[in-house]
């Protein structure tokens, strides 16, 4: 019988991807809602969720994927996986280059890939780390069964807590203290390490994805679950019952969450939640709440049967994920080369803005309240014309796929 096509899985998915193009393009950064930041250090903000939740729906992707991989010879699958990993490895590389140029002394010269030993463009990224996460989970699902991948995810971030307590220095959690910076350091180069944490340290390093691959397996192995034992036909199902097998499966999905949750807030005491250096806790914790979040979606949209106006709105976003996404970050690169006059700076030369500068300045900041308000109502805006790029896609059938 051929599985079941969960229409809550498309929402879940677009919804990752419409928050993370909402909470990365505040109208400024100084002026957020603290809902919308991620947390300083330790601790898990409903924004910290985004990114990881991603993740997860990546694995769900690779449980309706893999098994028809598997019915093929290994090489078509290998020149699937390895094509898809480069793709998006390189489109992430792309996009911290992009656009080629910068303005400096009133000069629009090349952005070379080293400026000096401190200075370069950056290696790792969102979607650098969804690559490498990607490629790795997807090796363990194809060669392993459902209990070997549970088993191999578990090892994976016991194995990371260990390295990261046993090697560190002083505070083995702390910015100064975690082994994955001088990992990072050495592997990446000073130039190419991300600095906006005041000292050169990677949010998307190398050392720290390690604990990634598993929150990809996790949503693997979630997408598998609800796949055997939700294959109904959604379309000619009977009313629902307590004997329904559907019932079985959210009951499932809602003890698999709270004993991830459990697990995380235990491990959390001594390796707390995360996302900077993405703690075993942390990913425990996120997959917890990734799958309540679906079985919830699958409660309300599948067998309530409510699918309105809301669950389309994110569902478009779900039919060109990386393709949005992409372009979210793309775009303000792009503008940020037209340089719009905004007056004089504290040292009296004339300060430039970009068009989406200028917009915000000139419109949404002028909203009457606190700053937060016109911050938030630029990121609604500019999630809006996403939207409605996503919405035109979907209506002409345009899928572009990676």
């Amino acid at each position: 019988m051929k599985a079941a096509r969960y229409y809550s899985l498309d929402v879940f998915r677009g919804a990752t991807v419409a928050l993370m193009i909402l909470v990365n393009n505040p109208g400024t950064w100084s002026a957020m809602f603290d809902p919308l930041e991620h947390a300083e250090w330790h601790g898990c903000t409903p924004t910290d969720l985004v990114f990881p939740f991603f993740l997860f729906a990546v694995g769900n992707a690779m449980a309706f994927v893999i098994p028809k991989l598997q019915q093929q010879p290994q090489q078509i699958y290998w020149q699937k996986v390895i094509k898809r990993t480069i793709l998006i490895f390189g489109i992430g590389l792309f996009i911290n280059w992009w656009p080629f140029f910068k303005w400096e002394n009133n000069e629009l010269i090349f952005k070379a890939w080293k400026d000096s030993e401190e200075s370069g463009i950056r290696i790792m990224g969102v979607l650098q780390r969804i690559a490498i996460a990607y490629f790795f989970a997807s090796v363990i699902a194809f060669y392993f069964k459902q209990k070997q991948v549970l088993f191999i995810s578990c090892a994976i971030l016991l194995l990371y807590w260990i390295l990261t307590f046993g090697f560190g220095t002083s505070d083995p959690y702390s910015l100064e203290g975690f082994i994955g910076t001088k990992i990072d350091n050495q592997l990446l180069g000073l130039a190419h390490i991300y600095k906006g944490e005041g000292v050169p340290f990677d949010p998307e390093g190398i050392f720290s994805t390690i604990s990634t691959i598993p929150q990809v397996l996790f949503g693997y192995l979630i997408g598998d679950y609800i796949q055997k034992q939700g294959n109904i036909n959604w379309l000619n199902r009977p009313l629902p019952k307590t004997d329904n097998p559907q019932y079985k499966m959210l009951a499932g999905l809602f003890v698999l969450g709270t004993i991830a949750l459990t697990i995380g807030y235990v491990w959390q005491w001594d390796f707390p939640y995360n996302k900077k250096i993405w703690s075993s806790s942390y990913v425990f914790n996120t997959t917890g709440l990734a799958i309540l979040t679906i079985g919830a979606m699958i409660w309300f949209i599948e067998i309530l049967g409510i699918k309105n106006g809301f669950m389309k709105f994110f569902d478009v976003f779900g039919k060109n994920p990386l393709f949005i996404f992409v372009l979210s970050g793309l775009l303000p690169r792009l503008l940020g080369l037209i340089r719009i006059e905004a007056g004089l700076n504290d040292k009296g030369e004339i300060k430039f803005i970009s068009p989406l500068g200028w917009f915000y300045e000139n419109i949404c900041a002028k909203i009457p309240g606190i700053p937060e308000i016109g911050s938030f109502v630029y990121s609604l805006i500019f999630l809006a014309f996403f939207w409605l790029l996503a919405y035109l896609l979907d209506k002409k059938k345009i899928y572009i796929k990676v």
